[in-house]
């Protein structure tokens, strides 16, 4: 028997199954509570049940993980300095420190004007001790990465940090979006680098000898060496192993999977039994990157999504905070104090201000960790000694250190990673309701209280209005995900909207209504998911799948997958030479730009060199078993009436490599990611 080990670490869960791989048969499960300040409290927990002598035996360990993408939709990552060369960036992604130096190339590869290196230097060297991470983008380095590769050296000499590239990363066009992934790349190194230690000292606590994986966005899965290089490559994660989990729990061929998780709400389409890959590259926090997915959408609703309430108005926004019920279990003493504001009608926030600095008196704070070189104020310094052992509000902080409540930048401690923010959640709604009681329901039952006498609502009405805004917004995600498959746009002009609206709320207006019906059944993956997606399958009149084990789908997903490597060669013509049989060529590749006297001679190099590198990199993910194969697609376009034939545009050349992870030995297999 062909025992694997999954885990599945989620903003608020951490689940494990044991598996037997021969028969696809769930052993053992198991869920706890992830632990932000130490990851491998949470992983420990999961297995504290499980045969250890089954758990020595496990020929391969996977990890799938919402950690990459919930740290980049809550804004979150470590400090990063940004080098563009040759054009500057839109900043549509926070970067710490950054800038532009002359250089980069033209479509062609050529030198478009030489590469300033002092000034890169320069930068470098005032940046040293100030970041954690560099990211080095050039213009249409994916025609000529020589300008990045000739950054990344210096950067090893002057900087004792990770560099990355954005050739590294995609060898699509598209500056802005290769600058962005890059960017986030360099945020995230730390964040899986804390995971996959986490995971390993666990495994070495258990006596368990096999190779660590992690799942990939495209549902593929590559060594911990590779994840470290590329941690990227990671997000969305947790949604494409919940794809491949859904598949296997329910047979469905078809189907539309929504896994709801403590931060984020996750939706991806089965097609003919796989998950449609992005071509253009993930969606993430509404920002277009370079990795290669699956098409899921992913929002910040979860259950453990911050609720609010400012003045008379209520919000429910996408950052994670510790729920109310989950952190009075671990200090109980949050109890009294919320039960101390429960009938106080707080005074509201000016709306102008940012919806994280809005003061709440049901908000507590506490530390996680000290960040060197991080500029704060005395307030700051003081909060974080007040909040060092337990949580503390904004309002109590304040009056104990004669300060104003506004005084503190939590919101930049927070995105950082610096401190914790507990408060009112949809799972503590559930806990006030009593539909779900896993933690202090007392504490919800508070928060609740307080909020409803702000909202001039009894606490039944409260938890009613809360739970029909979390359901519609559900169901809001849900419906642009299916226009985004239908329109590639996500979107909405003011019918759309009106429509949408319509059809979610099954109100009439003054001369229509809508009703939209979904011919596809729905799959949900998470736990609590039973308390919401019901709801929202009855709006689209629906079949909703709840199969066993879908509370742990992920980490079933995350034990079923193949290693997969893919390689892009582009070959365009010589100028002019277009029409010729076998005319000139340039290749573009990640390993180089070369020019060949034949079209025929340079396919056959593309060929080579891409099974060469696919298998190299396969190999150096932890793959065994590689099969390699190629593809050729031509883009040719006619001359027009009166003339004969097609002139070739360019050739790319599409080399993947699959394999199995080495240890985890079986005679046959079928991949299935092959296909995609």
């Amino acid at each position: 028997m062909q025992i694997g080990l999954g885990f599945d670490t989620g903003g608020t869960y951490t689940d494990a199954v044991l598996m037997d791989m021969d028969k696809n048969r769930v052993l053992q499960k198991s869920k706890a509570l992830t632990t932000r300040d130490d990851l491998s409290v949470g992983v420990r927990n999961t297995l504290i049940g499980f045969d250890k002598e089954l758990l020595k035996k496990a020929a391969m360990v996977s990890l799938s993980s919402t950690l990459a993408t919930n740290s980049i939709v809550e804004g979150k990552g470590c400090r990063v300095a940004l080098i563009c060369v040759g054009e500057e960036f839109e900043m549509t992604i926070p970067v710490d420190l950054h800038t532009t130096v002359s250089g980069g190339h033209d479509l062609e590869g050529n030198e478009a004007a030489p590469l300033d290196e002092d000034a890169a230097r320069r930068f470098m060297m005032s940046v040293k001790d100030r970041v954690d991470g560099l990211a080095i983008n050039s213009y249409l380095s994916v025609r000529n990465p020589d300008h990045e590769l000739r950054l990344k050296r210096i950067a090893k000499e002057v900087l004792d940090i990770p560099v990355v590239c954005g050739h590294e990363l995609s060898s699509s066009l598209g500056y802005h979006e290769r600058t962005i992934t890059s960017v986030m790349n360099s945020r995230l190194i730390p964040i899986i680098k804390d995971l996959m230690d986490s995971v390993k000292k666990v495994m070495i606590e258990y006596d368990i000898k096999a190779p660590l994986m992690i799942v990939k966005g495209d549902g593929s899965i590559m060594s911990e060496s590779v994840a470290l290089e590329r941690p990227i490559e990671t997000i969305l994660s947790g949604p494409a192993a919940s794809l491949i989990g859904a598949k296997m729990l329910t047979g469905k061929e078809d189907a539309i999977v929504m896994d709801m998780g403590g931060t984020t709400l996750d939706i991806g389409i089965l097609r003919n039994g796989f998950p449609r890959l992005e071509k253009e590259g993930a969606m993430i926090g509404g920002r277009r990157t370079r990795v290669m997915a699956a098409e899921i959408s992913t929002s910040g609703i979860g259950g453990d999504s911050r609720m609010i309430v400012n003045g008379s108005k209520f919000m429910l926004e996408p950052s994670r905070v510790v729920p109310l019920c989950i952190a009075a279990s671990r200090w109980p003493q949050l109890i009294p104090r919320l039960k101390a504001v429960a009938a106080v009608r707080s005074r509201f926030s000016p709306e102008s201000m940012d919806v994280k600095n809005i003061v709440q008196d049901t908000e507590f704070f506490i530390k996680l960790k000290d960040i060197k070189n991080v500029l704060l104020s005395k307030e700051d310094h003081a909060l974080l000694e007040m909040i060092s052992t337990e949580p503390f509000s904004l309002k109590e902080a304040g009056v104990k250190l004669n300060v104003h409540p506004f005084s503190f930048n939590v919101a930049k401690m927070e995105e950082i990673g610096m401190v914790q923010r507990i408060g009112l959640t949809p799972t503590d709604i559930l806990h006030a309701e009593g539909t779900y009681a896993e933690y202090e329901k007392a504490a919800s039952e508070y928060a609740v209280s307080h909020q409803s006498n702000k909202m001039g609502m009894t606490e039944a009405e409260f938890i009613r209005f809360a739970k029909g805004k979390v359901i519609d917004k559900l169901a809001e995600e849900l419906l642009r995900k299916l226009f985004f498959e239908e329109t590639d746009t996500f979107k909405l002009d003011a019918v759309g909207y009106d429509l949408m609206r319509k059809a979610i709320s099954r109100q009439s207006g003054l001369d229509y209504e809508c009703i939209i019906r979904l011919n596809k059944p729905l799959i949900g993956i998470g736990a609590p998911v039973s308390a919401w997606f019901p709801q929202v399958a009855v709006k689209f009149e629906t079949e909703l799948l709840l199969p066993e084990y879908s509370e742990v789908g992920n980490a079933i997903g995350a034990v079923t997958g193949s290693i997969v490597e893919t390689v892009e060669v582009l070959l365009k013509p010589g100028i002019g030479e277009n029409a010729l049989d076998d005319p000139s060529c340039i290749l573009f590749a990640p390993f180089g730009r070369i020019e060949f006297e034949k079209m025929s001679k340079g396919e056959v190099f593309a060929v080579e060199e891409g099974e060469r590198y696919v298998r190299e990199r396969a190999l150096r993910a932890g793959a065994d078993h590689i099969d390699v194969r190629s593809s050729k697609h031509e883009k040719k376009v006619g001359l027009g009436e009166g003339y004969d034939g097609r002139v070739l545009i360019e050739t790319m050349i599409t080399v993947t490599a699959v394999g199995k992870p080495k240890q985890f030995k079986t005679e046959e297999y079928v991949s299935e990611y092959v296909r995609l």
